[in-house]
């Protein structure tokens, strides 16, 4: 039996195969922001998100922290877990990147598009509020002067297969009680 199979200290064996991290990414819709404050501290706000061409979209208002955090300092982090999507739980991907804070009409009007097309799509049964969206309703509701887009570009990954863990752990735990059998 390896190192590898008899505890959890290097998880690398565990990433998430590229095409799972594209699918997470597409059917997540919701994702923790991370931006670090005038301190240096880091702070986050779970949000809902569109990926476009290998970029995370996001939307706020001017006054909120984040869009005077990411004015002052672009460097950000995104986490993006499978919870809630139907790819199950126990996969996530965490990246590291820069965020730049868009508030011309074309870009926020091209945003909003996909945002509620995505929000229709995603919707919940008796969620209140994705159950019965209207996509023209919800683009009126976003577009205000005081509203940005945020695009974030990843330039590092940390991909996590929860899955590949729990089949690895049940071998492992298979092993340890063959062996332990054998002992007695």
């Amino acid at each position: 039996m390896t190192e590898q199979a008899t505890n959890y200290d290097d998880v690398r064996q565990y990433r998430l195969d590229p095409e799972r991290e594209q699918e997470l990414l597409q059917s997540g819709g919701e994702c923790t922001f991370i931006w670090a404050n005038k301190a240096g501290h880091p702070i986050g706000v779970t949000t809902a998100y569109v990926a476009v061409d290998g970029k995370i979209w996001m939307t706020a208002t001017r006054e909120r922290v984040r869009i005077k955090a990411i004015a002052r300092d672009g460097r950000s982090s995104i986490v993006i877990s499978s919870k809630g999507t139907p790819m199950g739980g126990g996969k996530t991907v965490t990246y590291k990147g820069h965020t730049v804070i868009h508030d011309d009409a074309e870009t926020k009007m091209w945003m909003y598009r996909i945002l509620a097309a995505g929000m229709g799509a995603h919707a919940d049964e008796g969620n209140a509020f994705t159950e019965g969206l209207d996509p023209q309703m919800f683009i009126r509701f976003l577009d205000t002067p005081e509203r940005v887009v945020l695009e974030f570009t990843p330039e590092m990954s940390i991909p996590f297969d929860g899955d590949k863990m729990a089949q690895a752990t049940a071998r492992a735990y298979a092993e340890f009680a063959a062996q332990d059998a054998g002992g007695d």
